[in-house]
């Protein structure tokens, strides 16, 4: 196994995705959407899960737009050019690291290739260290309708001890500009489980970004795995809280949003009563997919760039983590695939079921039946208080949602998204 493969991730050949392909071009009016991977920062934050490289140079970008053109034209040349999608988002990384001309072409790329509509949702991730008035202008002007900011925490002592000091005058001064400028939609990203948060300090947090009134909150785990991510060692475990401190801060969020409107969606969303995504939730239909939460259970990602990763024709996919080795394989004319696995129908019920459980809190009896090993585990669950299993069906309890993340995605690989690469929160 190389060392860049994750558990349960096998290597997936050149004519197994191309059969992959075939299957969803026998589909021209599929339900599509695309992700794309800007594995580009201008610093490496001390906490940070995703994949991404350090670079100020220009013409390394420029090389990544060339690539990332040959791989949606070799997708494209086996599922049909020009079509529509449902679906847009760019993730990172920091996608904004990218100046105007290369954001410009990136669009001029995705529109070469595939269609947007005026109904599709298109989406962005962006460092508010990065964003400007003009920037932000541009990202609206080229079609992007939801923005994203990381805020992580507004803590002093925190954000030094992560190394990505922002002030609140510029996550407000960068968030107004983002409302000024016309986007339907803004999230921000908090973090929990940083060295040095307190009750007290994630507290101010959460009231300052209260103020804002962001229309939607995540509110991620941080996960310290230095052996898998080196830079990691520079946080000092003696300054993490504890476990049941960790907890205590996440209720802490649970409360704060609630108790002002929010509405707690799937692990670690927070929204508006009236969003989609609620509303879903409400009707026992919402679902996770590799952009992450969406109303739409048909919907097939395509991933482009390195690290992306798709689900296509009941197929979990993931590009070259490397970004040497991803341009590498495709100035060779070799998708960049790495690793993926094609479900049978036993796993894409189970995976199905899991992930109905993740997001809807609940599993009618029907779908409980698809599970196999993780009823026996689940069982064990709810001896501890955390579901409860009835003649109707399985219920995440009240004291269980809590740690929904590590009681669903414990079960099987399948229905694990806790990897960095599963966590973009803009989907509709």
């Amino acid at each position: 196994m190389s060392s860049l493969q994750s558990p349960g991730e096998t290597p997936f050949s050149q004519m197994q995705y191309l059969d992959v392909l075939d299957t969803l071009r026998q589909v021209p009016d599929g339900n599509l959407a695309v992700y794309i991977h800007v594995p580009f920062c201008h610093v490496r934050c001390l906490y940070c899960a995703c994949d991404t490289t350090v670079t100020h140079s220009l013409e390394k970008v420029d090389q990544y737009l060339d690539a990332l053109e040959r791989e949606m034209a070799m997708v494209t040349e086996r599922i049909g050019r020009r079509r529509p999608l449902q679906q847009l988002h760019v993730g990172g990384g920091t996608p904004n690291h990218l100046n105007e001309p290369q954001l410009a072409r990136l669009m001029e790329i995705v529109e070469r290739h595939f269609t947007l509509t005026p109904d599709s949702c298109t989406s962005i991730e962006c460092n508010p260290r990065r964003a400007s008035v003009g920037q932000l202008e541009l990202i609206r002007g080229l079609g992007f309708k939801r923005i994203s900011f990381g805020v992580q925490d507004l803590n002093t002592d925190v954000q030094r001890a992560i190394g990505r000091v922002q002030s609140l005058n510029m996550v407000r001064d960068v968030f107004l500009t983002a409302r000024q400028t016309g986007f339907a939609s803004i999230n921000l990203d908090l973090v929990y489980g940083l060295p040095f948060q307190t009750p007290r300090g994630f507290q101010a947090t959460l009231d300052q970004v209260l103020d804002l009134g962001p229309d939607r909150v995540a509110c991620f785990s941080y996960a310290h795995d230095p052996a898998r991510r080196p830079h990691q060692h520079a946080i000092n475990t003696a300054h993490l809280p504890t476990p049941a401190e960790k907890l205590a801060l996440f209720h802490r969020a649970v409360r704060t949003f609630t108790e002002a409107g929010y509405r707690w969606v799937g692990l670690d969303l927070f929204v508006f009563e009236d969003d989609e995504l609620y509303d879903a939730q409400v009707a026992g239909r919402l679902y996770r997919n590799a952009l992450g939460y969406t109303t739409s259970a048909d919907r097939q990602v395509l991933a482009f760039g390195p690290s992306g990763t798709g689900e296509i024709a009941d197929a979990l996919i993931r590009n070259e983590r490397d970004l040497r080795v991803w341009q590498m394989r495709l100035n060779n004319g070799q998708f960049p695939v790495a690793w993926g696995r094609r479900l049978d129908e036993a796993d894409r019920r189970r995976r199905q079921a899991m992930l109905h459980l993740m997001c809807n809190l609940q599993l009618p009896a029907s779908s409980a039946a698809d599970l196999d090993h993780e009823y026996a585990q689940l069982c064990r669950k709810a001896e501890q208080g955390l579901v409860e299993i009835s003649d109707a069906g399985i219920r995440v309890t009240p004291q269980g949602r809590y740690i929904l993340h590590g009681l669903c995605s414990d079960q099987d690989e399948l229905s694990d998204y806790s990897s960095s690469q599963w966590r973009f929160r803009m989907s509709s």
